[in-house]
């Protein structure tokens, strides 16, 4: 008899469902709701899976469309919703969003911290608490031909030309050397062909780049100090977007067209050979068609330095857990879970994560090669995120987008198209 009880004790438990791994904490099992954006949601699909493994709680994530993110979690959460148990949010969105959050305090440990880039944790803060914890992090970083920067009789021209060796460039000037070395017509019919680089002036790109030349450039913020003074027309805002006009406007290293190049045609330029040099989001490094002119040949290095070194604006994420919800414990269960393993979203297509620790694990990997330049300038002290405003996308559309293409148009100096757009700005912030 006693036998065949404890035959039936192991079956029983060989056979028990998941949620006996939560009902042993303590916890009955529940169903999270994540509303995440669709492109996203691979990141943290294989955390998902073992999230469910290990607790025997469930995972449902509800995919939209980007702007959906924003547009679903502020409608449920302005009627007093409790659809979402978590939601992944882009880092523009904290300001408007961090009133509807529960604080996550707890989850910042001083080793928490540590593992993550500076600019993330600095991001993660509003209104003096941590409300959202990154879940992946992006950055622009350098990437180049290698059929052309390794090829030898182009080595030999360039070192002819400019007395030092062809290499990915670092600095402001080493970039339009190269910029202006490989743009060319390579067919003979009197056109240009193959551009140096590209000059990002439509509204998806103008809204970025020209700041990430000016943090290299030393400036302490993008537009706005960390008090929130206006420094849009400081020195280094000034130098970064003569810089930049200067590509297109004086040295013709982008295709004309630059109020229509935004990040994706800027992307399907590059990958069509059409430019010898990009600075872009380092996940494109793992979405090359493998049919496309350069498969195989794409080099990638740090995103370029000015005066202050190397600088970017960081692309980051962060899971934010809506005070309505109504599993609280479990979501954030799950949000720590997601950052502890957070190398799992690594092996996704977008193959990005948000903590040092998991970003090391690959940077030796075959088909990885743009981690070690994407930590670089993540890790750079002059990397910063965008100020952290609920207006920051007025500001962005009435301000920064119309000046840097005013400046693009060859007419207006950058210093007098600063000079209008801190007017608006001081109009906008008063």
């Amino acid at each position: 008899m006693k036998r065949r009880l404890l035959t039936l004790l192991v079956l029983l438990v060989a056979v028990a469902p998941l949620s006996y791994a939560a009902q042993v904490q303590g916890q009955e099992s529940v169903t999270l709701n994540i509303l995440v954006e669709s492109g996203g949601f691979q990141l943290q699909e294989e955390v998902a899976n073992l999230f469910e493994a290990e607790t025997g709680h469930k995972v449902n994530f509800v995919q939209v469309p980007y702007a959906g993110v924003y547009e679903k979690l502020v409608a449920e959460m302005a009627t007093g919703g409790d659809a979402f148990d978590v939601a992944t949010i882009d880092v523009i969105w904290i300001p408007a969003l961090a009133q509807f959050a529960e604080p996550l305090d707890n989850l910042f440990s001083d080793e928490v911290k540590a593992d993550l880039f500076p600019s993330l944790v600095a991001d993660a803060q509003y209104g003096g608490h941590y409300v959202g914890m990154p879940a992946w992090a992006n950055t622009e970083i350098l990437f180049y031909r290698k059929d052309l920067f390794e090829d030898p009789a182009e080595q030999a021209a360039f070192k002819e030309e400019y007395g030092y060796d062809l290499r990915p460039p670092t600095t402001w000037q080493e970039f339009i050397d190269v910029a202006v070395f490989f743009t060319r017509d390579t067919d003979g019919d009197g056109q240009i062909d193959l551009y140096g680089t590209d000059v990002k002036g439509a509204p998806s790109g103008a809204d970025v780049e020209w700041f990430v030349h000016a943090l290299q450039a030393g400036s302490p913020g993008a537009a706005l100090d960390a008090e929130g003074n206006i420094i849009i027309d400081n020195e280094a805002h000034l130098k970064a977007l003569q810089f930049y006009v200067d590509l297109h406007c004086k040295y013709h290293v982008s295709p004309p067209n630059v109020l229509e190049i935004d990040w994706s045609v800027a992307q399907e330029l590059f990958y069509q050979g059409q430019t010898a040099m990009t600075r872009f989001w380092a996940h494109a490094y793992r979405l090359v068609p493998e049919d496309a002119p350069v498969a195989g040949m794409v080099g990638a290095a740090p995103m370029i330095a000015g005066e202050a070194g190397i600088a970017a604006v960081p692309g980051p994420w962060f899971n934010m857990v809506p005070v309505t919800s109504k599993n609280k414990e479990v979501a954030i269960e799950f949000v720590k879970f997601a950052l502890e393993h957070n190398d799992l979203g690594m092996t996704a297509p977008l193959g990005l994560a948000a903590s040092q620790a998991a970003y090391a694990k690959y940077v030796d990997e075959p088909g990885y090669e743009y981690v070690k330049p994407l930590m670089e300038t993540l890790a750079s002290p002059q990397t910063l995120g965008r100020p952290l405003l609920e207006n920051w996308q007025e500001i962005s559309d009435e301000v920064i987008v119309p000046l840097v293409q005013d400046a693009l148009g060859c007419e207006t100096s950058p210093d007098e198209a600063l000079g209008w757009g801190r007017d608006i700005l001081e109009e906008i912030l008063q």
